[in-house]
């Protein structure tokens, strides 16, 4: 069998169209596991399928290090993609077609250009006879783009003992170039790496009322309850709150950057982030929690005041401030509107200063010497939720050199996606320099 390029096995992976289109609704995840458990299995492994529901497969295997005494590192990434509409896309989302430097298609950048570079690298240490420095157990899942309910959940609750031994594990969103213009005319090349993610608090209110004719007075009107109650929520000025990633991010960019840096209280900080100029946009989303209303429903006709309204609220939360939040969201709400939990997962976040993260730096510091690695708190969620639950410490890391210009953040999820060929060459050689070294 010829030897594996990252280029095809990711062309051949986005070809597997494994739509998730939530609730349940996917396909293709099985035929893509059964390509990764077969390339798993030429490269001498003894890889696992294992099916949540039909046709919702998980791969599962354990590559031997050299050292078993160390702690085994968890790789994980999942084979789900979202939705993508070929009429709006310049090449069709499925065809995985390499076109001006870029390999296009929807998962280049989430996440299949992760998983072809780790089968990549594997590929290549099963041929040279070499082997990881420690024990690495590659998870490659199902259904992380809806709730993860039929992938790493599912893997975390029934399968615990797959990953014993993992005291970290590294997947999406962290190790790509950022590049940052400084004041004196220099281009810094950050590379942020996940330690931390905001947890989930997606809530469902319930306003209720007195139901009536619309051309009456009603002051218990449950759509007014429930618009009133929405806008406080959303016009709630919320604290700053810094975790360790985030101090770090904004103290080491401002560092790289020259530039002042005053964390003393909320106007210092908000003045901090300014003068980051385009770096802030890494972070200041997670210097606060947040709350926001996105879905309304209430009432069946014009005329008539209904008895109940209900909305749904995007409430993302920094570890350690859940429960001040949640008191200050009932103040808010007042005494006619209740809240549920619609989605809840707690935020995750592992040590900024470890070997795990040094290790992280300096592969990505061996394929670009002027690499400014830092950490930070990611926005969203991934299944790094899952396995924290076994208390693994979970990094956002997967390497990949980007051009300047070239709007990653916009790629994930979004029309054109496409990842640049070298992108996927500098990922593989970062992977392959950390499994050796780390």
């Amino acid at each position: 069998m010829a030897e594996l390029d990252v280029v095809s096995v990711c062309s051949e992976l986005i070809r597997f169209d494994t739509t998730n289109r939530g609730n349940g609704d996917a396909e293709g995840e099985r035929a893509a596991a059964e390509y990764v458990a077969g390339l798993l299995t030429d490269a001498g492994l003894s890889p696992r399928i294992l099916e949540s529901a039909p046709g919702r497969a998980n791969v599962v295997a354990r590559v031997e290090g050299s050292d078993p005494s160390l702690p085994a590192l968890l790789v994980q990434g999942h084979l789900d993609v979202v939705p993508a509409d070929a009429a709006d896309w310049a090449v069709p989302p499925f065809a995985g077609e390499v076109r001006d430097g870029f390999l296009w298609g929807r998962g280049a950048t989430d996440m299949k250009d992760f998983c072809a570079m780790v089968l990549s690298v594997l590929d290549t240490f099963a041929r040279e006879g070499r082997k990881p420095r420690r024990d690495i157990v590659l998870a490659f899942v199902a259904d992380e783009e809806d709730r993860g309910d039929y992938g790493a959940h599912w893997l975390v609750e029934h399968h615990p003992s797959l990953f014993d031994g993992c005291a970290a594990a590294i997947s999406e969103s962290g190790g790509y170039t950022y590049h940052v213009p400084a004041a004196d005319g220099r281009t810094v090349r950050l590379y942020p790496v996940g330690a931390a993610e905001r947890g989930t608090a997606h809530l469902r209110l319930t306003a209720r009322g007195r139901a009536g004719h619309g051309s009456r007075r009603n002051h218990e009107n449950a759509v007014i309850r429930l618009v009133a109650a929405l806008n406080r929520i959303a016009t709630h000025q919320w604290p700053v709150h810094l975790t360790p990633a985030t101090r770090a991010f904004i103290e080491q960019t401002g560092k790289a950057l020259d530039v002042p840096v005053d964390l003393s209280d909320s106007d210092a900080v908000d003045g901090t982030l300014a003068r980051l100029g385009p770096a802030a946009a890494l972070v200041e989303a997670m210097v606060r929690n947040s709350t926001t209303p996105t879905m309304l429903e209430a009432g069946y006709k014009v005329n008539v005041i209904p008895s109940v309204a209900h909305a749904q609220v995007d409430t993302r939360t920094l570890p350690d401030t859940e429960e001040d939040l949640l008191a200050t969201v009932d103040e808010l709400l007042g005494p006619d509107v209740t809240r549920e939990f619609v989605a809840h997962q707690p935020p995750v976040q592992a040590p900024v200063d470890s070997p795990w993260f040094d290790a992280m730096a300096a592969a990505l510091r061996a394929q670009d010497p002027d690499a400014v690695v830092v950490p930070y708190c990611m926005g969203g969620g991934t299944d790094a939720k899952a396995f924290a639950k076994l208390g693994i410490q979970c990094y956002g890391f997967a390497p990949l050199w980007l051009p300047q210009g070239f709007h990653y953040r916009a790629m994930a999820h979004g029309v054109d996606e496409r990842v640049p060929v070298e992108g996927l060459h500098f990922g593989s050689r970062a992977l392959a320099h950390l499994f050796t070294h780390c």
